[in-house]
């Protein structure tokens, strides 16, 4: 089952060769099933995995905040589901220069992660610790959401912290000021942003 994007992407703001690659950022252990319906049918897209962490064997080892590694203008996309909230605030645009730089011209960033004023809402009703939704890796509450991941921070995995939020105004504001265009940001009902932009 792959996953589910509120945002249709028009395919005349992205670049078409032949086979397009999407640098898959913060991709976490292998699963195609990790991938919206945006980058399918199968054999249009090549996915190229990036992590910090090589425990999870991605093809490029790297930070967010620094690819290097990865050529400018090298993909036609960028695919991050939930990263952003995993740096502090001062690394955002950082990463966000990133993700523009290495885009080809005509390709797009597409991006999701918690919505911060949906969360604020729970929090507003006393529902800071009581289950919002059900996940793969079980119940989340709005403390997950606005901390992390507390079970897997208590594994030991430090990477699933928390470190700052948005909500869709400071997401999109962000989009823009690293040189995105026809920014779009949606709530999806969920407790989750999505958004997407092109690089002119």
């Amino acid at each position: 089952m792959t996953i589910a994007s509120p945002l249709e992407l028009d395919a005349a703001e992205a670049v078409a060769p032949p086979t397009r690659t999407v640098l898959h950022v913060g991709c976490g252990m292998a699963d195609p099933s990790k991938l919206p319906a945006a980058f399918f049918p199968a054999g249009e897209w090549r996915e190229s995995r990036l992590d910090i962490d090589p425990g999870v064997a991605p093809d490029i080892v790297a930070s967010i905040t620094d690819m290097s590694v990865v050529p400018t203008a090298s993909v036609e996309a960028i695919w991050s589901a939930h990263n952003l909230e995993h740096l502090a605030a001062h690394e955002v645009p950082l990463a966000l220069a990133e993700f523009h730089r290495v885009l080809a011209p005509g390709g797009f960033a597409l991006v999701t992660m918690p919505d911060l004023q949906q969360v604020a809402a729970l929090v507003a009703e006393g529902r800071l610790e009581d289950p919002a939704y059900m996940s793969a890796m079980g119940p989340i509450a709005a403390l997950d959401m606005l901390y992390g991941h507390g079970a897997s921070i208590a594994a030991g995995n430090v990477f699933m912290g928390h470190r700052t939020g948005f909500v869709a105004a400071t997401l999109a504001r962000h989009l823009e000021n690293a040189g995105f265009q026809n920014v779009r940001v949606q709530r999806d009902g969920h407790f989750a942003l999505w958004a997407s932009g092109v690089k002119a």
